[in-house]
């Protein structure tokens, strides 16, 4: 064989032997490439379906929602957790030094995960040990945006739950990113969050602890059932020890203050957070049930919402004060004052009072109703809504109505006046200085019940109004937050406003969520109103159902206003307003609608609503420059009185030229005697010093003008209607 030919195969061979090798390295090249495409592809499907993470709203779980009054002060807070945020200058040194000598040593130095950690987590766990690997980053994503994956051992979690960490650390900083752990970190008992754990624990702030608390709260986390220091006291020193062993090996503490602290013991002192009590629960629970109409409970209780109301705080504390004054005197659990105030320039609830007691069980006599929301009769206060409806439809309050008592309205109904007194024939704005009872009945029947219900719904009564001619005097039951929304539509001169408890809601990052906008409309003609104004104005002058107020508020206003008596003393109100504010009272018991009695007497308003009103009206209108009513452009139109016809009334009184000499003598003198003895009642006794009888009697304001009651109707047949209110 020739030098050429062996030189050949040799070639061949090697160039063989190196074609096999590049083919061996080839292949594992091929395979580590397809390997990786393929773990790349399913990497990529695990992240797929990341929640949002790119807001630090997915870091902050179960942030309460905080209510503020008009003054900005907080009110109430609403939460499922024990929880609430602090900034990274509002927590002690040693917890934030602790922490990351404890939890991940090397949190400022790595991107989110450790490797060396996870290294030497799986060192010591393979040797027997115990250690995690995770970065307080990947732990604040797996109690956040992965919590409901959190219990999942599975590689696409750790998967997911490293690749968030890693963003995480390219769009916060390191402090940011520590804040929000501390802020979110269960402690046990409730706890969430290292202000709440302080106060839990402690009864501190999270910016007083000491190195010994901040080492115990520190170590609480890593098991918060095993290390709870209430209960497994031993376990959770331990625990503390450990954390200041790692604080003396990083640098944190010297050994004496180890050597100190070791020979500590944990000085618990235990507190609670108070955000769920509100000082004035009844307005606050009210704004908790206006949340719920837009708003699920999970955002109300998590969200972070923060909700600014109407109430303003000096006026609420003397609301409070001036019904438990009057309700305190009456010395029965069960009974309750209640008191709504409305801003008439803009519909602000400024004060609610929705009784007293908040917390007490039905068995103690109490009960945590709001009864500012609560339908009770309104009485003879409804009969303003039986006077706009009739102006409404064109009746003058110059028009003439037999008042005798009693009187056949219906073949079912015949109303009286209160002890059933002769009133004779008068204007229909002496009748509601009067409150007669038998006016009113035939001013109902001649306008139709339906004109009652639309005037009463266009000023703010949502309650569906009863068919019944008895609703005209307040046997429908309405809630007083009702009453005082209503009443302020007439105050300023027939405009409606909603009532307002809430003018902005913000979430947790300062976005405006809501805001209120006026919603003023015109529901009645202005000249109505102002005619309607001075006809209640003229109940408070007149002092009849109203010599309380007339003889004790001394503000420099015009006053309007009409007082309510239903069910034998049940339901005691007093709707008053001046051009600033309206606020209604009303006095009654929790427990339902039977008789409230003061000195062993059937109650009054003089003595229970009236009061109320008057200690707080004179208070909050105390130096404030004297207002005006409404003014209107134009004279309200109204038809001839003669047009009209009563059921009760001969058609000869409202005719032109009739004069009141046509009255008999007898009517005349009857009228007369009724007129002086309704004065008499209400003046000749000051409402603080009346008359104790010795057994209850008839209900009636004693020492004050008497408030008209409807006596119970007689059993109708067929169609019955509901049992009148006075």
């Amino acid at each position: 064989m020739g030098i050429r030919t062996r030189r050949a195969r040799t070639h061949s061979k090697t160039h063989f032997v190196a074609f096999g090798i590049a083919g061996v390295f080839g292949f594992i090249a091929l395979l580590a490439v397809t390997l990786a495409l393929s773990l790349g592809a399913v990497v990529s499907t695990w992240l797929e379906d990341l929640p949002d993470y790119t807001s630090a709203d997915a870091f902050l779980v179960a942030e309460p929602t905080r209510v503020y009054d008009a003054d900005g002060n907080e009110l109430v807070a609403y939460y499922t957790q024990n929880r609430r945020s602090v900034t990274l200058d509002e927590i002690s040194d040693y917890v934030k030094k602790g922490v990351v000598d404890t939890e991940d040593a090397r949190f400022y130095s790595h991107n989110g995960i450790d490797v060396e950690g996870i290294m030497r987590a799986v060192v010591v766990q393979f040797l027997g040990g115990s250690e995690g690997g995770s970065t307080i980053t990947q732990q604040l994503v797996r109690n956040t945006v992965l919590s409901d994956e959190q219990f999942e051992n599975s590689l696409r979690r750790k998967v997911r739950e490293a690749y968030i960490a890693i963003q995480m650390e390219k769009t916060y900083t390191k402090d940011q990113i520590l804040n929000m752990y501390l802020n979110t970190i269960f402690y046990g008992n409730g706890a969430y969050g290292i202000e709440a754990a302080s106060i839990t624990y402690f009864n501190k702030h999270a910016s007083e602890l000491t190195l010994n608390e901040a080492a115990t709260l520190v170590g609480i986390p890593n098991s918060p059932t095993y290390y709870d220091p209430f209960t497994n006291y031993e376990n959770c020193k331990s625990r503390r020890n450990v954390v200041l062993q790692r604080m003396l090996t990083a640098g944190t503490i010297t050994q004496e203050e180890y050597d100190a602290t070791v020979a500590e013991e944990i000085p618990l002192n235990p507190g609670q957070l108070t955000d769920s009590t509100s000082t004035y629960p009844y307005f606050t629970d009210y704004v908790r049930d206006l949340l719920l109409q837009d708003f699920s409970s999970d955002i109300i209780q998590q969200g972070g919402l923060k909700v600014y109301t109407t109430l303003e705080p000096d006026k609420q504390q003397v609301a409070e004060e001036a019904a438990a004054d009057t309700v305190s005197s009456i010395n029965d659990p069960d009974v309750c004052g209640v008191l709504v105030s409305i801003d008439n320039s803009n519909g602000h609830i400024v004060a609610m009072v929705g009784g007293q007691n908040y917390g007490y069980d039905e068995e103690a006599g109490q009960s945590v109703i709001n009864m500012a929301v609560e339908p009770r009769q309104a009485g003879s206060s409804f009969k303003t809504f039986t006077l706009i409806a009739a102006m409404r439809e064109g009746m003058s309050p110059t028009v003439m109505l037999d008042c005798r008592s009693p009187m056949q309205i219906t073949s079912e109904w015949a109303p009286h006046n209160f002890n059933n007194n002769q009133y004779g024939i008068i204007t229909l704005a002496r009748a509601t200085e009067l409150s007669s009872n038998t006016a009113y009945g035939q001013v109902i029947e001649a306008i139709g019940v339906d004109k009652l219900q639309e005037t009463a719904a266009l000023m703010g009564i949502d309650t569906p109004i009863n068919p019944y001619p008895a609703s005209s005097l307040g046997s429908t039951e309405v809630t007083p937050l009702e009453m005082c929304e209503a009443y302020s539509t007439l105050a300023s001169g027939g405009v409606h406003r909603n009532a307002v408890a809430i003018t902005r809601i913000e979430d947790r990052n300062g976005n405006v969520v809501y805001e209120h906008e006026d919603d003023a409309e015109q529901v009645l003609d202005s000249a109505i109103a102002a005619d309607a104004i001075e006809v209640l104005e003229g109940v408070f002058n007149a002092g009849y159902t109203t010599s309380y107020v007339n003889a004790y508020f001394n503000a420099n206003q015009p006053v309007a206003g009409k007082t309510g008596t239903a069910d034998e003393a049940g339901d005691l109100w007093f709707c008053g307003f001046t051009p600033q504010y309206t606020t209604v009272t009303w006095v009654g018991r929790y427990s339902g609608n039977s008789a409230v009695y003061v000195w062993g007497s059937y109650a009054s308003t003089a003595n229970t609503a009236q009061p109320i009103w008057t200690a707080y009206m004179n208070t909050i209108l105390e130096g404030v420059e004297r207002g005006s009513w409404p003014e209107s452009d134009h004279e309200a139109e109204y038809k001839d009185n003669s047009s009209w016809t009563f059921v009760g009334t001969s058609s000869e009184v409202n005719q032109p030229g009739w004069t009141r000499e046509e009255e008999t003598e007898e009517e005349e003198e009857q009228t007369e005697e009724q007129t002086d003895q309704a004065q008499d009642s209400e003046t000749t006794e000051t409402p603080e010093t009346p008359t104790t009888p010795e057994t209850p009697t008839t209900p009636e304001e004693p020492t004050t003008p008497t408030e008209p009651t409807t006596p119970t109707e007689p059993t109708p047949t067929p169609n019955p209607e509901p049992t009148p209110s006075g």
